[in-house]
Order: structure tokens, then C-alpha cells, then sequence
């Protein structure tokens, strides 16, 4: 499997940076029959001018569609609102220098919305998040708030732990493989003393028998390095909600930069905006 070797903050965002796999994923999760040849552009906000908003997978296919998938141990409500702002700025990109000021019209890649969920808590296969269910009731204005609204938004959430949504998993190999490597990885920590043992023996078993063996092998020490890290935030974000302490967020801050993330993956964990996590990181000497 070739990928394009960019340091990715997370294993699912690192192995689905590949066109081809990224055209198998869409098939799957639509049902749509692509043509072999439509060429699939990655798009995901990343770059030094969208470094205020960096979502997780964001691709364009054939021009003519553009898709936007986050991948989530714990679902935000705040999903449709969040998407709502990854794509005006991917549009922004996609348009590129033309003058959405003249007569002409401008032709834009209609937009599909995906959350693929692989937390722990019982989540059903597919549920829907709408734009519209967070908007105010206008009721007490005296404004009906029946119809269309004037704006909408929606997002498609699917649960893709093992044994869930197997539709979609015997589509797409590589997210079968995902989810059952995460899998192993959560089955081999009930008998292993600590996390990364539980790791490694994950990775072992899934190259012993197949299970992204390809990946596995060539990236074996980065999937280490970014599973160890998200799962260590996932835990502090977690304590630091339990606890209900907002001071917590700086100090999930300083540790995360410690541990060498990017300053990007800190902001969306702890959500703090990015020039003060680059001024943490500045005190810290980065």
C-alpha cells in the first residue's frame, strides 16, 4: 500500500491518505459504483493558509463531489456545526482566486458529510446529526419556526467497530482492517500489564494474519507513536471532563506538545484556539 508519508496526528487519518483507498471508503459508504479511473484529490485542511481548521479527511472526486469524513471515539453534537466550518473553508480552497463577485456563475463539488464512530460506548449503527437541531427556537419571538430551514446541514454517522455496519466493511478492506486492529488492540489490553504491550501484540497478530500487513510493516513505529498519543488524550480528555476543571485544558496542552504533537492535533483535543497553544509551545521552547 503507498501512502504519502506526512506526519499524520491520528492512524486512521495516516492510513486513509491514499486516493485509491479513499475511493474504495466512499464506495463503501455510499454504495456508489465509481469508475476505476475517476481521479480522487485529497483536500484536507492542513495547509500553513487553514492551520486554524484542520479536519481529518477531506477529498474531492472528479471534480464534482467533495466529501469530508471525521473519525471520532466519542460523538460531538456539535459535529453538523463543526463540518459547517471545515467546508466554507475547503470551498474557500477549491475556489481558489475566482471572483465570486462577477455575473458568472461558479460551479461548486456538492458536499457529503460522514462521522465514522469507533468508541467504546454503545453507539447504534447509523444515526443522522442535522445543522437544524442546534438552531434557537424562535418560538418566544413569535416567529414560526416550521418548514425548511433556510440553512441545513447533515451528517451521516456510522459505527464502524468490528461486527458493526459489516455491509460496509466487506466493501472496503482497509477499514475492516482498521477496525479489527483496533479491536485486537482493546481485546489484548484485558491481559496485557500495560497499553503498548497491548499494542505491539495487536501489531503482531494483525501482520501475522493479514490483517493490514502491508501497512503494519512499513509504519509499524508511527502507529505506535500516534495510537499511544491519541488514546493517552483520550483518557486525559476524559478525567478533565469527569472532573468538570477547565484550567485542565492548558496542562493537557503543555503535556501533548511534550509528547510531540502538533500544535493543530492539541487544538482540536483540548480546544484551545492556536495562538495560545503555539505560545505554550514557545514557553516550552518549541
Amino acid at each position: 500500500m503507498a501512502t504519502n508519508i506526512k506526519y499524520k496526528d491520528s492512524v486512521f487519518s495516516f492510513l486513509f491518505s491514499d486516493p485509491n483507498v479513499l475511493r474504495e471508503l466512499y464506495a463503501a459508504l455510499t454504495g456508489a459504483i465509481l469508475p476505476p479511473d475517476v481521479p480522487v484529490t485529497i483536500n484536507t485542511l492542513q495547509d500553513v493558509l487553514f492551520m486554524d481548521m484542520v479536519n481529518d479527511i477531506s477529498f474531492e472526486i472528479g471534480g464534482k463531489l467533495v466529501v469530508l469524513i471525521e473519525h471520532q471515539s466519542t460523538i460531538n453534537p456539535n459535529m453538523a456545526l463543526r463540518l459547517l466550518m471545515y467546508i466554507a473553508r475547503v470551498y474557500e480552497k477549491i475556489i481558489g482566486g475566482k471572483n465570486i463577485y462577477a455575473s458568472r456563475l461558479i460551479p461548486i463539488p456538492r458536499p457529503e458529510f460522514f462521522v465514522l464512530y469507533n468508541g467504546r460506548a454503545p453507539y447504534p449503527d447509523h444515526t443522522t446529526l442535522k445543522l437544524s437541531d442546534v438552531f434557537e427556537n424562535t418560538d418566544v419571538l413569535g416567529i414560526s419556526g416550521k418548514g425548511s430551514p433556510a440553512l441545513e446541514l447533515v451528517v451521516k454517522v456510522l459505527n464502524i467497530n468490528q461486527g458493526r455496519n459489516e455491509g460496509i466493511a466487506t466493501k472496503c478492506e482497509t477499514l475492516a482492517g482498521y477496525s479489527a486492529f483496533i479491536g485486537k488492540v482493546r481485546e489484548f489490553e484485558k491481559e496485557s500489564e500495560t497499553r503498548e504491550e497491548a499494542m505491539k501484540k495487536a501489531v503482531r497478530y494483525c501482520r501475522d494474519h493479514d490483517i493490514l500487513k502491508e501497512f503494519l510493516e512499513h509504519n509499524a513505529t508511527e502507529v505506535m507513536n500516534m495510537l499511544t498519543t491519541e488514546w493517552n488524550w483520550d483518557d486525559a480528555k476524559q478525567v478533565w471532563h469527569d472532573e468538570g476543571r477547565e484550567e485542565r485544558q492548558e496542562e493537557i496542552a503543555r503535556n501533548a506538545l511534550a509528547e510531540g504533537a502538533t500544535v493543530e492535533f492539541v487544538s482540536k483535543i483540548t480546544g484551545l484556539d492556536l495562538e495560545t497553544i503555539q505560545n505554550i509551545h514557545a514557553r516550552q521552547g518549541g
